[in-house]
């Protein structure tokens, strides 16, 4: 499959609490003899109200984090080496378990000790992803819209260019996701905003907003406008990537439009260059970005904030 290869470590903006609790001071650095004790110790701790819970939700989310954010190339070499074809389940599915199933795949590539500290690693978020989904189920919503965190997933290559106020989208010819043809000329023309969000299949913050992108298409349906996925994955027209994909967009209920093109081509090579997943692009009526791309998913306050100044720049310049 041709695809933008995904790096696995999640990069995200954590609250100072979020990262000591996980054995990191606050300027960043590594307490020592600190990293499975803290991990273990916030696994113990059963709250009693929902601001508990909530506090505790992101604590585990920096916990899991951090453990990704460490031994970069080897979690690099994981996901590079993963079967595409194999998403993340979403119905009572544990991302532990699908890091694990990655890390059994690619096993060959690793050493003894790379070995041991991978799967360390992953049965680590298997315990926080059970804990996390406890918290959810007994408090509902705990874990929803931080206020702060800015989750994402990295991708290879550097920064979208800057100045993208200046840019033109990049010009495709594609399909959308039942095959029906998609040109981005008459695809921004028709619209008095387009929100663009890039994702792929894997990536658990990226499915995790798309019941807010379905809202937000609604609601900018009524200005005009309308919200389009890229799934990277599905670069190339690939068909299992594509059955994936809308198997997790149906499962959500999502029914804004979702498509791909080659990859060889200036869209793709511009997906290729993302640096960050989920990313979210407002584009005006003439096929222009506004503003910056907004990284991280849109649940979090200050992406929705900014989403919403962008959306109402782009409806202003149509």
């Amino acid at each position: 499959m041709k695809t933008t290869k995904i790096l696995t470590v999640l990069t995200a903006v954590l609250l100072i609490l979020g990262l000591a609790a996980c054995g990191m001071t606050k300027d960043g650095k590594k307490k020592e003899g600190s990293k499975n004790a803290d991990v273990i110790s916030l696994l113990a701790v059963n709250p009693e109200t929902k601001d508990e819970a909530s506090d505790l939700h992101q604590k585990l989310m920096a916990c899991e984090t951090k453990i990704l954010s460490e031994n970069n190339s080897l979690w690099e070499k994981v996901f590079l080496s993963a079967d595409k074809g194999m998403a993340m389940i979403e119905d009572g599915g544990n991302y532990g378990d699908f890091l694990l199933k990655t890390i059994e795949g690619a096993k060959d590539s690793f050493s003894a000790d790379e070995l041991k500290l991978l799967k360390d690693g992953a049965e680590q978020i298997r315990e926080i992803e059970g804990k996390l989904t406890v918290l959810e189920q007994k408090f509902p919503g705990c874990g929803k819209k931080p206020s702060e965190s800015d989750m994402s997933v990295p991708a290879e290559n550097g920064k979208p260019k800057e100045n993208s106020d200046l840019m033109k989208f990049p010009a495709f010819e594609g399909k959308d996701l039942d095959g029906n043809e998609v040109k981005s000329s008459t695809l921004f023309a028709g619209n008095t905003v387009t929100v663009v969000n890039f994702w792929f299949t894997t990536c658990s913050p990226c499915v995790g907003e798309i019941p807010e992108l379905e809202a937000l298409n609604k609601k900018l349906s009524e200005k005009g406008g309308a919200v389009v996925g890229i799934n990277s994955f599905t670069l190339d027209g690939d068909k299992t990537a594509i059955s994936e994909a809308k198997d997790i967009l149906t499962k959500k209920g999502a029914s804004y439009k979702n498509i791909w093109f080659e990859s060889k081509s200036e869209a793709g090579k511009f997906t290729s260059g993302l640096y960050s997943y989920p990313t979210t692009y407002v584009v005006d009526k003439n096929g222009n970005i506004v503003g910056e791309p907004i990284v991280g998913a849109i649940t979090g306050k200050k992406q929705a904030d900014m989403l919403n100044k962008l959306i109402d720049q782009a409806v202003a310049n149509s």
